[in-house]
């Protein structure tokens, strides 16, 4: 069995790569960027550090999802059995051409070359819950289309890209859909390898006093931030993925019972020490201010686009991943019981920054 995996060494497919070889007998082929080669080379080292089956077992080659045949001899994939497709740009700011680029024509790359894998049983496909856009309503597994605007250019490529994957299902190819919600650090140790969506306010609180101020956008009462530790995502695939009844599914992999706005608020004043006092804005004033008033910009140092995901409409439905989860005693934790060793890791690591793998 021969494992293709883009997207390694990036902050899940480092992770879920040992938890994919462990139930085959087979290897991985990794497609790396010449950019990212001598990091994916030191994570490979890690990986088999820590576990000395994967020795042998990893394989890095050049290449590119951005070209077609992802710039390998067309023998290289001869021998794929299982396909698993992370590679993106995951940056909320994105500009249209490169997100198309990376996000839509690289997963059309992809899902080009797979073709030319007569053994393949399966597609690994990471996608993300917000395809839905700003849809004010619950937003189910089999929903797509929706017709609601997106935040961002990343929103509306992963959104392109994944019609493009389901097209080619119901064409035949065998695969399987995840969503994850806004992914946060190991929720035992901490660790990430990124820090951005709810870490953008933690850093805004450990930079004041005791007393902090809050602006806040939307009603904090009512909308909620769905947010899920590493760990989760990484038990939750690595057991799905296993599953044959998962072949043709769709899993949203967030909290089914997220936190308002609010209750994330209080949660993560009383982690970091803080007492918040919270100023009510409208959104576009809110963005407004951090896009083009550069005072508020280096005092505030979050993006103005990562606003949208503290007034964001749309309840996503976990109905398809809690079934097929059910038994396994992999569960969404509450973001209150990690949220100590988040901060915690922010606190150890400030060298961790906020820019994607691009």
């Amino acid at each position: 069995m021969t494992v293709l995996m883009t997207g390694f060494p990036g902050f899940l497919g480092s992770a879920l790569l040992p938890r994919i070889l462990r139930r085959t007998d087979g290897e991985a082929l990794c497609l790396v960027q010449a950019k990212f080669a001598e990091l994916a080379a030191r994570r490979v080292e890690e990986l088999v550090a820590a576990d000395g089956s994967l020795a042998g077992r990893v394989r890095l080659v050049e290449g590119d999802i951005t070209v077609p045949g992802l710039g390998l001899e067309a023998q290289a994939l001869r021998e794929v059995t299982e396909a698993w497709h992370l590679a993106a740009v995951y940056d909320l700011a994105v500009d249209r051409e490169l997100a198309t680029r990376v996000n839509v024509e690289g997963t059309r790359h992809v899902l080009d070359a797979l073709e030319q894998c007569p053994q393949l049983e399966r597609l690994h496909y990471f996608s993300t819950c917000y395809v839905s856009g700003r849809y004010a309503g619950p937003f189910a597994e089999d929903d797509l289309d929706v017709g609601a605007p997106f935040n961002n250019y990343y929103e509306e490529t992963k959104h392109l890209a994944e019609v493009d994957v389901r097209r080619r299902m119901r064409d035949g190819l065998r695969a399987t859909i995840y969503r994850p919600a806004i992914v946060v650090g190991d929720s035992r140790t901490g660790e990430t390898q990124k820090y951005d969506g709810p870490y953008f306010i933690m850093q805004w609180l450990l930079r004041q006093p005791t007393r902090a101020v809050l602006p806040t956008a939307g009603d904090p009462t009512v909308t909620r931030v769905n947010v899920v530790p590493r760990d989760f995502i990484i038990d939750a695939v690595a057991y799905l993925s296993g599953l044959p009844a998962s072949e043709g599914r769709t899993y949203q992999l967030a909290d089914p019972h997220p936190l308002t706005v609010e209750e994330m608020t209080d949660t993560m004043a009383r982690a970091t020490g803080r007492k918040v006092i919270t100023i009510p804005l409208p959104r576009a004033i809110a963005k407004g201010a951090l896009a083009h008033v550069p005072p508020v910009q280096r005092l505030m140092r979050i993006p103005p686009e990562a606003v949208d995901y503290f007034a964001h409409p749309t309840h996503y439905l976990t109905d398809h991943a809690r079934a097929d989860l059910a038994g396994s005693g992999i569960d969404v934790p509450s973001f209150r019981s990690y949220v100590a060793q988040l901060v915690a890791f922010f606190r150890a690591h400030p060298e961790v920054g906020s820019a994607a793998m691009v």
